[in-house]
């Protein structure tokens, strides 16, 4: 199984986010909200990750998409954008 990548993200106030594209090294999708969060959302003053490489999805934690097997995504990239005011994945598309 290949790592589903991410295309694009639109919450620019991440420090991961860099030009509209996520450098974490891999994420983590959904936390104790019930949405398909970004639970790897960081703001901090400091940009983190890793410039040259366009980060992942390292987990997905939200068993009702469609995507998910086993806890992994299987979508062939995700887009990460703003909902109700946190970083969500925008890919996300229900069972």
């Amino acid at each position: 199984m290949k790592m589903s990548k991410i295309t694009a993200c639109d919450v620019k106030d991440c420090s991961y986010n860099q030009k509209a594209q996520c450098h974490a090294l891999a994420i983590t999708v959904g936390g104790p909200e019930v949405c398909a969060c970004c639970d790897t959302y960081l703001h901090a003053d400091k940009k983190g990750g890793v410039a040259e490489m366009t980060g992942g999805v390292g987990a997905c934690k939200v068993e009702k998409c469609s995507y998910n097997t086993s806890f992994e995504c299987g979508a062939p990239g995700i887009k990460v954008g703003l909902h109700q005011g946190h970083a969500d994945c925008s890919t996300f598309k229900a069972r």
